[in-house]
């Protein structure tokens, strides 16, 4: 389901970010990548997409993002501080008007106390403010990350949208 589904919000999307002249950038941990995948899978992208940052280590979230050290360690890697942070730093170092941020635990291993295999932070940055949604998915490592990207399209086009 989730293959099928990623082109459409991919499109969609993409035509959001197009209508409104907005041009995006990704910062992604759990993902690797999925999302900047999915969103250059669409034709024309490169009229919205700047580019994105794959941060799977925390030393990349803290030089490439400027996510604060204080903060990984207070919160940690998968936290809505540091969702925040990466989809803010993004923005800012990619100079896209949008930035956007998954951060999580795919599995099947990386569980912590309160935080169990699923648990995804997804941050939004955008005129000026950080939105964050926790989610709680289940199943495959494949598809965690796949729902991930699929959360992360939503918030971008009801960002958009509304």
């Amino acid at each position: 389901m989730v293959a099928l589904n990623y082109r459409r919000k991919a499109r969609n999307a993409g035509r959001l970010l197009i209508s409104h002249g907005i041009r995006l950038a990704t910062a992604e941990s759990c993902t690797g990548g999925l999302l900047s995948s999915w969103i250059t899978a669409i034709p024309g992208s490169s009229v919205y997409f700047i580019g994105g940052v794959i941060a799977y280590e925390d030393l990349v979230k803290t030089r490439l993002l400027g996510v604060s050290g204080a903060t990984l360690k207070a919160y940690g890697a998968v936290s809505s501080q540091t969702a925040a942070q990466m989809a803010d730093g993004v923005r800012r170092a990619l100079g896209a008007q949008m930035g956007v941020s998954i951060t999580g635990i795919a599995g099947p291993g990386g569980a912590r106390p309160g935080k169990p295999v699923g648990t995804v932070f997804i941050g939004l940055s955008f005129k000026g403010k950080a939105r964050v949604q926790k989610f709680f998915f289940a199943g495959t490592r494949a598809r965690i990350r796949g729902q991930s990207a699929i959360a992360a399209l939503d918030m971008i086009e009801a960002a958009l949208a509304g």
